[in-house]
């Protein structure tokens, strides 16, 4: 059962689109979620029927996706950092990655990840 989800503030910092069948996401978006004291993001779960997606939905659930306010959106370590640079306690990390070799480095982690995600799906199912 998905944590009740509160509505966006009328003008998000963010939009993070999650897939919540995934039992990982699940987890990652909850800590989020909890991190996120000023509800300056809005979670969308692309596994509810009434989400809507900017992109392509299997693109979407094959790679993290957020978009900053103003912003086109962004996906993979450049989502992540999006995402982290709207919570406080992690904005450093966010920032740090706006250099370029450190979201270059950040990006190369995230897509061996990726291999490694359908086992971790499987374990934690």
């Amino acid at each position: 059962m998905a944590a009740p989800i509160a509505p966006p503030p009328a003008t998000p910092d963010l939009t993070v689109w999650y897939d919540g069948g995934c039992p990982l996401c699940q987890r990652e978006i909850a800590l989020m979620r909890r991190l996120d004291r000023r509800q300056a993001i809005h979670f969308v779960d692309l596994a509810a029927p009434d989400s809507s997606c900017p992109l392509d939905r299997a693109a979407m659930l094959a790679r993290f996706h957020a978009q900053e306010r103003g912003a086109d959106p962004v996906s993979g370590a450049a989502a992540f950092a999006a995402m982290w640079r709207s919570i406080p306690m992690l904005r450093p990390l966010g920032l740090m990655a706006r250099i370029p070799a450190i979201l270059w480095l950040l990006e190369k982690a995230y897509l061996r990840f990726l291999g490694f995600r359908p086992r971790i799906q499987a374990w934690l199912r």
